[in-house]
């Protein structure tokens, strides 16, 4: 007999006070909780589709950048050869001006210019910055 109360009050322990419950009642609880369960599937779901989104997004914006990157290194590369093209022809010149011995009077002469011009284009924006 004692295994009877032991039982009864374990089932109504189960159910939490839920006397007379039908299968029916069964059947509803559990489709409640699938219910509940497939609601925070979708919240889910939806969650990660807003981050996979954003993070798409985020890819987007990165290759962008990546190629505006690309494009200005590209141009400053072909920038660079350009000023290295120039420069070597410049270089060429000054080796056959300092080649021959009548144009050093000229290579001071230049030197002398170029001095000249930075001393004073020093000096004015010295003055611009003092007014200014």
């Amino acid at each position: 007999m004692s295994y009877r109360r032991d039982h009864r009050s374990s089932k109504s322990a189960l159910f939490d006070g839920f006397d007379k419950l039908e299968e029916g009642g069964l059947r509803a609880s559990s489709s409640f909780s699938h219910e509940i369960k497939e609601h925070d599937n979708d919240k889910a779901i939806d969650s990660l589709q807003d981050r996979v989104a954003f993070l798409k997004r985020l890819t987007a914006d990165v290759h962008d950048e990546v190629e505006n990157h690309n494009r200005l290194l590209d141009r400053m590369g072909n920038g660079m050869d350009a000023t290295r093209g120039i420069m070597s022809g410049t270089m060429d010149r000054f080796k056959k001006v300092f080649e021959k011995k009548s144009d050093w009077r000229m290579c001071t002469l230049v030197v002398g210019f170029v001095a000249s011009f930075l001393i004073i284009y020093y000096l004015i924006r010295m003055l611009r910055y003092v007014h200014g």
